[in-house]
């Protein structure tokens, strides 16, 4: 009796944190979402992107030409969008709603996939929760991005992939492959990372017959690919330089070391109950889809140290994670292990279901809930915790507490936009609005909010592209050189070396303005 309560208390402490970062997530996004400029370097970006699409042009194209812009990411998320541009015009808001929902609907789909696979509603309840409440998650959720609906449909098509059954009719079992392939293909189009679940679910298929996988493998490879083909035709070439050859970085090793270690230590907890389902799984059950997802997702968070990728790269493994420690708890306190019984009676495992073991195993969850704690500090009642809590802003450019510290390639955003914030963006606009010809900025949406014409440059494409030898800046350097441009905006001068040069020898600083913990530079042309 004393067990059963003592579980109680720990699920009921587990679930109150979960949604308390539930709550923080959600004042998050209702921030962003009023917030007009870029949070995140690369949202303008996407948006531009959108707007391209809404008026029937590829974001493709070359990059030597102006306005020397190109998207290096695949197109699904910004055509799902272009409605939103038809009805409401360029803006941020919806992009970052649209990341929200596509949070929520990947927490839900792994509750549901817990309490499928276990029938207890709490666990599930909770592991889809911790998906949430992730710092990881936090961060790039609620932002105007593809990378978390990428997830989205990653975690959809793993879940329905691993409702099929042999016992179903053949009918339904072609209909749920059918299901789960589009929703991999619709990941692989949001974004190129989601390659890793699709190999995940052919290796799944492999391992239950390989007739079908091979069957299926070769529809879905015909698709995928004819989609490509026609992409980069339609592109004269673009698509591939831009999505592929643009996406080959410099590999930082300190980067990919400090946020492992950073990822491990916040997520360790669940990473132990993912990593004994699997060890599970592998010794004494079917391997499940999850547990290969699982393993196959390490893909990604082994790519978190290139450069221009971070933490945002963990996120398919903690989806995973998520799904796998459920199940785990799920099972341990339903009592519904299955050992073979040579094994069950020698080592005793058919008490592994006791007060003891459950209690146990609802501490990870509680745990965990603890070693992911993140509060913006603007916000007065997460401040008023924080002070109870004796916690204190560990960011050197923003008032933020953030668990998980910082490291190379870590997001060093999560804070709350402030009125003061709002009003610096607008400074900058109006400094901006009345130059004449065209802007080159860092960040898109000073381009958009100044009613100028174009959107020019998307910086790290152009600097990617040229560390790998296949961008020539004359052109660019040349209007710099001419002073084509009315001014010039830098926020981290993500340019090529040459851009920037002609940049410091053609124009000068005029104004530097505060903004998100960030410092905005405004070049203006200088005499010639």
């Amino acid at each position: 009796m004393m067990g059963r309560t003592v579980q109680r208390i720990l699920l009921g402490a587990a679930l109150a944190l979960m949604i308390g970062h539930l709550v923080v997530f959600v004042v998050y996004t209702v921030s962003l979402v009023k917030f007009p400029f870029d949070y995140d370097q690369g949202e303008g970006f996407e948006l531009n992107d959108t707007v391209l699409f809404s008026q029937g042009q590829w974001p493709y194209r070359d990059n030597a030409v102006y306005p020397f812009y190109a998207s290096n990411y695949p197109p699904l998320y910004h055509v799902l969008l272009v409605p939103f541009v038809w009805l409401f015009g360029p803006a941020y808001w919806y992009g970052r709603l649209f990341g929200f929902a596509a949070s929520l609907i990947t927490a839900g789909a792994i509750a549901w996939a817990v309490q499928r696979e276990t029938r207890h509603q709490l666990a599930a309840l909770i592991a889809g929760l911790a998906y949430l409440a992730s710092n990881y998650v936090y961060h790039i959720g609620p932002l105007f991005r593809q990378h978390i609906s990428m997830v989205m449909f990653e975690t959809l098509g793993i879940v329905v992939i691993a409702s099929l059954s042999d016992t179903d009719p053949p009918g339904k079992r072609r209909r749920t492959l059918i299901i789960g392939l589009l929703l991999l293909l619709a990941a692989g189009y949001t974004k190129q990372l989601a390659i890793v679940s699709m190999a995940a679910a052919f290796v799944f298929l492999l391992l239950r017959g390989v007739r079908r996988a091979f069957l299926w493998g070769a529809i879905f490879a015909a698709v995928g690919g004819a989609i490509f083909l026609l992409i980069n035709v339609s592109t004269h070439g673009q698509w591939w330089l831009n999505i592929i050859t643009a996406n080959v970085n410099q590999y930082i090793m300190s980067q990919f070391v400090g946020l492992l270690r950073q990822f491990t230590g916040v997520h360790g907890a669940l990473l132990i109950l993912a990593a004994l389902m699997v060890i599970y799984e592998l010794y004494f059950d079917r391997l499940s889809i999850y547990a290969i997802w699982f393993a196959a997702a390490g893909v990604d968070g082994v790519l978190a140290g290139k450069w221009g990728a971070g933490d945002s790269y963990f996120t398919t493994m903690i989806a995973a994670m998520c799904i796998l420690a459920g199940i785990f708890v799920g099972r341990t306190l339903n009592g519904s292990w299955r050992f073979p019984a040579w094994i069950a009676d020698r080592f005793k495992l058919g008490t592994f279901a006791t007060a003891p073991s459950r209690v146990l195993v609802c501490l990870p969850f509680l745990l965990y809930g603890l070693a992911v704690i993140h509060l913006p500090l603007d916000v007065p009642a997460f401040a008023a915790i924080a002070s109870v809590l004796n916690l204190h802003s560990n960011r050197l450019s923003n008032n933020m507490y953030d668990s998980a510290g910082w490291t190379p390639g870590y997001a060093t955003i999560g804070q709350t936009p402030t009125q003061t914030d709002i009003d610096n963006g607008w400074k900058i606009v109006a400094a901006v609005r009345d130059t004449p010809g065209p802007l080159l900025s860092e960040e898109a949406a000073f381009s958009f909010r100044a009613g100028k014409k174009e959107v020019v440059t998307n910086p790290t494409q152009l600097l990617n592209l040229y560390q790998n030898g296949h961008y020539d800046p004359s052109a660019l350097v040349k209007m710099l050189q001419d002073r084509a441009f009315g001014a010039v905006i830098f926020r981290a001068q993500f340019y090529p070396p040459p851009v920037l040069d002609a940049v410091k020898d053609a124009y000068q600083p005029a104004e530097m303005i505060p903004m998100n913990g960030y410092t905005y530079t405004i070049w203006l042309p200088s005499a010639p």
